[in-house]
C-alpha cells in the first residue's frame, strides 16, 4: 500500500482507529510500563555485567607487563578478548527463537522466564575456574537477557498508542541503561572489595527484584486481541511470512551495521580505561554517572525528535553519531575517551525511542516479537565482527585508533538504508497492515 494513495490511506486510516479504539492502551508512565521497564533493568544489570568488569577478568586471566603492546597492558591479547566478547556475543542468537516463542505464548511469560534465567547463569559464571570457561558459562546466560530486552521493547510499543509510543521506548531504553550503568559504578566504587565475582554474583539482586515487577507486568492487548483471531496463523519460532521479508531484511542489515559499531565501541571502552589509560575506580564511577545523565538527554531528545522531525532521520543521525563517537573515543588521549564515550551514550539515548518505535511499528503484531528476534540476531552478527576484526586490527597496530576507524566507518556508511523504510511517525502499527485489522 502506498502513502501517496488517498483512497488507501483513508481506508487504511479508518481502520486502524477503529481498531486502536477498542485495545487497552496505557500512558507511558502506566505501572504496566513500569514493570516492563524495570524488567528492562534487570536484564541490563545481568548483560552488562562483563563490559564493566572485563578489565579485571583480563587481568585475572592473564599476565599484565610493563609493555607497549595490547597483551602486556590488558593482559590478555586484543584477538583473545575479541574472541572471547565474539563467542559471548554470539550465544544472544538464541535470542532469536526465544524472542519469537512470545508470538506463540504470550510476551509477559517470555519476558519474566527468559530473563530470570539469564541473571541465574550470570551470577553462576562467577565460579568459573578459567577465563575460556568463564566464557562459555556467561554466554548460556546471553541469549535469554537478549530475548528478554527485545520482548521489553515490544511490550513497551504495543501497551501504547502512537503519541506515547516512543516515550514508553525511551523509558524502557532507560531501565535498561540504569541496570547496565549500574553494574560499572559499583564496580567503580567497590571492585577492589568485590572483583569481577562479587559484581556478577550482585545478579541474584535483580533475580529476586523480578518477583515485584511482575506484579505490573500485563499481556498487551494488541497481543489478546491477535491471538484470540480465528485467521490467525501462529508462525514456527522466528518465521516471518512473506510479505514482511524484504522489509525484515532491511530491518535486520540496520542491526547488523549498527552492532558492527557498538559491540567494540561498548565492549572494548572499559578495558581500555582500565588498562591502557589506568584510570581508577572512582574516575570511572563518575564517568558513567555523567553518562548516565547525558543518556537520559539523550532519551529525552530522541523522543522529541522522533515525535516531531521523524523516526527514520533521527535514528539515522544517531547511529552515525554513535560511529563518530566511538572513533573519537579510541583516538589515543583519555579527554578524547571521555569526550568520545560521553558523546556516544548520548547518541545511544537519542536512537532508542526513535528506532524502537519505528521497528515494532513497521511490523503487525503477529510477527513482531519474531522480528525482535531477527534484530537480536542482526545486532550479535554484527557485534561478532566488528569484535573480531576490531581486536585483530588493534593486536597488529598495537593501538586502538586504526581498529576503530577500519571497523566504524564501512557501518555508519550502511545507516543510509533507513530511507528505504516508509517513515511511520504519526501511525499505528495496524495503518500499514490493514488485512490484520479486519481478522
Amino acid at each position: 500500500m502506498s502513502a501517496k494513495d488517498p483512497k488507501a490511506f483513508a481506508v487504511s486510516s479508518e481502520r486502524a482507529t477503529a481498531a486502536r479504539n477498542q485495545l487497552l492502551l496505557h500512558g507511558w508512565t502506566d505501572p504496566a510500563i513500569l514493570g516492563v521497564a524495570l524488567v528492562a533493568l534487570a536484564a541490563g544489570f545481568g548483560q552488562f555485567g562483563l563490559t564493566a568488569t572485563l578489565g579485571d577478568v583480563a587481568r585475572h586471566f592473564g599476565h599484565v607487563l610493563h609493555g607497549s603492546t595490547i597483551t602486556d597492558q590488558a593482559g590478555l591479547s586484543g584477538t583473545q578478548l575479541g574472541l572471547g566478547l565474539a563467542v559471548i556475543r554470539l550465544a544472544s542468537l538464541g535470542g532469536l527463537p526465544l524472542a519469537g516463542l512470545a508470538d506463540q505464548v504470550g510476551r509477559r511469560r517470555v519476558l519474566l522466564i527468559a530473563c530470570g534465567l539469564g541473571l541465574a547463569v550470570t551470577a553462576a559464571s562467577a565460579a568459573s575456574p578459567g577465563y575460556w570457561w568463564f566464557v562459555i558459562v556467561f554466554a548460556l546466560g546471553r541469549p535469554f537477557l537478549s530475548a528478554a530486552a527485545a520482548v521489553a521493547q515490544v511490550e513497551a510499543a504495543e501497551q501504547t498508542g502512537s503519541a506515547q509510543r516512543a516515550a514508553a521506548v525511551a523509558l524502557v531504553a532507560a531501565g535498561y541503561a540504569v541496570g547496565a550503568g549500574a553494574t560499572a559504578v559499583l564496580y567503580g566504587l567497590a571492585g577492589n572489595a568485590l572483583g569481577y565475582r562479587g559484581i556478577l554474583v550482585l545478579a541474584i539482586v535483580p533475580l529476586v527484584g523480578l518477583l515485584f515487577a511482575a506484579r505490573w507486568v500485563s499481556e498487551p492487548d494488541r497481543f489478546v486481541q491477535d491471538a484470540a483471531s480465528n485467521q490467525r496463523r501462529r508462525p514456527v519460532l522466528g518465521a516471518v511470512a512473506r510479505p514482511y521479508r524484504a522489509r525484515l531484511a532491511l530491518v535486520t542489515m540496520l542491526a547488523f551495521s549498527l552492532g558492527v559499531i557498538t559491540g567494540p565501541a561498548n565492549g572494548f571502552v572499559f578495558l581500555y580505561a582500565q588498562n591502557v589509560h589506568h584510570f581508577p575506580g572512582i574516575a570511572l564511577s563518575a564517568m558513567v554517572v555523567g553518562a548516565g545523565i547525558l543518556g537520559l538527554g539523550g532519551l529525552l531528545a530522541g523522543r522529541w525528535l522522533a515525535d516531531r522531525v521523524g523516526r527514520r532521520p533521527t535514528a539515522m543521525g544517531a547511529m552515525v553519531s554513535i560511529g563518530a563517537s566511538g572513533i573519537l573515543c579510541y583516538s589515543g588521549n583519555r579527554i578524547a575517551l571521555v569526550v568520545g564515550y560521553l558523546f556516544g551514550i548520548t547518541a545511544g539515548g537519542v536512537i532508542a525511542p526513535s528506532a524502537g518505535a519505528f521497528v515494532n511499528e513497521l511490523f503487525p503484531t503477529s510477527v513482531r516479537a519474531s522480528v525482535a528476534g531477527w534484530n537480536v540476531a542482526g545486532a550479535v552478527l554484527g557485534a561478532v565482527l566488528g569484535l573480531v576484526v576490531f581486536g585483530s586490527v588493534a593486536d597488529v597496530a598495537s593501538r586502538f585508533a586504526p581498529a576503530a576507524m577500519v571497523t566504524f566507518i564501512p557501518a555508519m556508511v550502511l545507516s543510509g538504508l533507513f530511507w528505504f523504510l516508509p517513515e511511520t511517525r504519526g501511525h499505528e502499527p495496524e495503518w500499514f497492515w490493514p488485512a490484520e485489522v479486519t481478522n
